[in-house]
């Protein structure tokens, strides 16, 4: 059966001053298995992780999940 990750991804803190992303390439074997990730509002910014850092529910979550706004966020 072929690895296949899911293609949306919400970090929970901000990466590169993003959140969501998709996925655009994928590779490796095992525990050296990575996701390079694009950003949805700049595809210019990407990030390589590793899929066991895209599985710690306290940092990432599949799909595109909404963003609570916070304090300093607001103008």
């Amino acid at each position: 059966m072929p690895w296949k990750p899911a293609e949306a991804w919400t970090s929970l803190a901000p990466r590169a001053g993003r959140r969501h992303f998709r996925v655009v390439l994928q590779g490796g074997r095992g525990a050296e298995r990575w996701v390079e990730l694009a950003s949805l509002l700049d595809p210019q910014v990407r990030l390589r992780e590793s899929w066991n850092l895209l599985q710690d529910k306290t940092q990432w979550q599949s799909g595109w999940q909404p963003i609570a706004c916070e304090d300093s966020d607001v103008i």
